[in-house]
């Protein structure tokens, strides 16, 4: 079956949310799935597609449709997808959990771990909100012990949150509420792209989610926020897999408004608690 791109800002682009599973399915992890196809023109389709990890670097290949020609030669996109470290290590450790616990910070968090056997059946405006497997990807039991357990931490980590804002697709608002760090709000300002349609499009939900990231936070509190990966990368430029986080400052000197403090996978909450955790 052809993997079918589509096109963002000049890109083509392989939509995780479809094709995730079966790509990270072999490499142990949520590696980012999207190709970066520049110049391609409309209607392209790519009947063959394969990565393999190298540490944090992805070497894509693939087969287009136009080098038929070729006789369907491999042809080597001019292009590796590397991803950042996600783990603050060392004296970045230190800086970072002050930060946090000053507050100021937006925290932005990819919904905790699904059941990648289950598939959104979005038809109408507010179809998201479904908890029934049977309509909407649910979070996996797996995903439910991971978000209880960073929730656990981070009130370990003494991390004072004030506002928690969530997606209304039901496995980011049960993940934000699993947290437990204090009352959700539920919003169509952070939307799955999938959906993107029902806000206006995707620079409407692009402008929606980076006012949650511009907008002045409380003092002494943190703005959490729960979503998705696709909303991530559009908002912010950085990708975070399930369940993992992205910390931002809201700053004039950069044009988007705020800028990246640090990315956090799931298991480096527990490592922070070992290391910073002070009992009463």
């Amino acid at each position: 079956m052809p993997i079918k791109g589509t096109r963002e800002g000049g890109l083509w682009l392989i939509d995780e949310e479809v094709y995730g599973p079966y790509i990270a399915s072999g490499l142990g992890r949520d590696y980012d799935p999207n190709v970066i196809l520049s110049g391609k023109s409309e209607g392209v389709e790519i009947p063959a597609f394969s990565m393999r990890p190298k540490k944090d670097t992805l070497l894509v290949m693939v087969w287009f449709e136009r080098f038929r020609a070729m006789n369907w030669a491999v042809v080597l996109i001019g292009c590796l997808l590397v991803f950042q470290p996600a783990a603050p290590v060392g004296a970045a450790d230190k800086a970072l959990i002050e930060d946090l616990r000053a507050g100021g910070l937006v925290i932005y968090f990819r919904h905790s771990a699904t059941d990648w056997t289950q598939d959104d059946n979005v038809t109408k405006a507010g179809d998201w909100k479904s908890c029934d497997g049977a309509e909407m990807r649910q979070l996996s039991d797996k995903g439910r012990d991971i978000a209880r357990t960073i929730g656990k931490a981070m009130r370990a980590l003494k991390i004072p949150a004030g506002e928690i804002v969530s997606s209304e697709y039901c496995r980011s608002a049960e993940t934000a509420r699993l947290f437990d760090m204090g009352p959700v709000q539920t919003t169509t300002e952070i939307m799955n792209l999938r959906s993107q349609d029902f806000v206006g499009g995707l620079d409407a939900a692009v402008k929606n989610a980076r006012k949650h990231f511009t907008r002045p936070v409380p003092p002494g509190t943190n703005r959490i926020i729960v979503g998705h990966g696709n909303l991530m990368r559009a908002t912010t430029g950085d990708y975070a897999g399930e369940a993992g986080a992205g910390v931002y400052r809201a700053s004039a000197d950069v044009p988007v408004g705020f800028e990246r403090v640090a990315l956090i996978d799931p298991p480096d909450w527990q490592r922070l608690v070992e290391k910073f955790n002070t009992k009463d």
